[in-house]
């Protein structure tokens, strides 16, 4: 169990951050293909997958194991 909020909320924003990028990128590339990036959607997808990691790290973040 984390004890330190500070610990764990910033290794979970460093975390949901990496996620929203990664989603970004791959939303990016997959839209080039088809030829028109919908930005819309991009920000859509990247937030909610940020969320869903947030969520995620809910359950404990490896980094922060004792």
């Amino acid at each position: 169990m984390v004890r330190d909020w500070k610990k764990w909320l910033k290794a979970a924003g460093i975390r949901a951050l990496k996620t929203v990028a990664q989603t970004a990128v791959a939303t990016i590339g997959t839209s080039v293909v088809m030829s028109e990036v919908n930005w819309a959607m991009v920000a859509s997808a990247s937030v909610l997958a940020g969320i869903l990691s947030l969520l995620t790290s809910l359950a404990g973040l490896p980094e922060l194991e004792e």
